[in-house]
């Protein structure tokens, strides 16, 4: 069985509990109360040093990072066909994901955690107002050169959109305006109506 550690909330995790569910997976999972600082426990650093969720505990070890872990739920249950089999395709899909964690994760953390980048308080809070117009740009890149539609790869629902989910979620809170954005609002119409997206939104409390 695997073991899924998550915060509970609105964390880049949301995207591989969804993945989880989609797949049918055997897992459990475990939540890792951030704001009571156990992600700095020493119990939770021997897991993961970097004090940091997701993480995937597998029979052949530990895992991290979001485009890891939803690539190997993908591998893992081929059954789901969470992702594509085409050498070409699956580096489509891992360049999209890999955008989602390295350019827009990036950006909407800035609101919240600009102390990671500067110790300047006005620095800060200049990054802090630079979020909604970072945000909306990612959005647009998305929408014109990503976003396919009905999902990111176009008719085949992959681990892509689960991932595209939780950060549509983000913008939305960091003030990118949706109503811009058509294929984004309905890829997040579509995916709140999919039963493992309530399942695992469920169990975010």
């Amino acid at each position: 069985m695997l073991t899924f550690y998550h915060s509970g909330g609105m964390s880049c995790a949301v995207a591989t509990h969804i993945a989880l569910e989609e797949a049918g997976a055997n897992y459990k999972d475990v939540k890792v109360d951030l704001a009571a600082g156990e992600q700095r426990k020493p119990e939770f650093l021997k897991i993961n040093p970097k004090g940091r969720v997701p993480v995937l505990v597998t029979d052949k070890g530990i895992l991290t990072e979001t485009v890891a872990l939803l690539l190997y739920v993908a591998q893992t249950h081929p059954a789901a066909k969470l992702a594509p089999t085409d050498p070409f395709e699956l580096a489509r899909l891992q360049a999209f994901n890999a955008y989602l964690a390295s350019t827009v994760h990036v950006a909407h953390a800035h609101k919240l955690r600009g102390y990671r980048w500067s110790d300047d308080a006005a620095a800060v809070e200049s990054m802090k107002a630079k979020v909604a117009a970072n945000m909306t740009d990612c959005a647009t890149i998305i929408e014109n050169e990503y976003l396919a539609g009905p999902w990111v790869m176009g008719d085949q629902f992959t681990v892509a959109d689960p991932y595209l989910h939780i950060i549509t979620l983000w913008m939305v809170g960091d003030g990118v305006d949706l109503s811009r954005f058509p294929k984004l609002s309905a890829h997040k119409a579509a995916m709140e109506q999919r039963p493992a997206v309530k399942k695992a939104m469920a169990r975010l409390s």
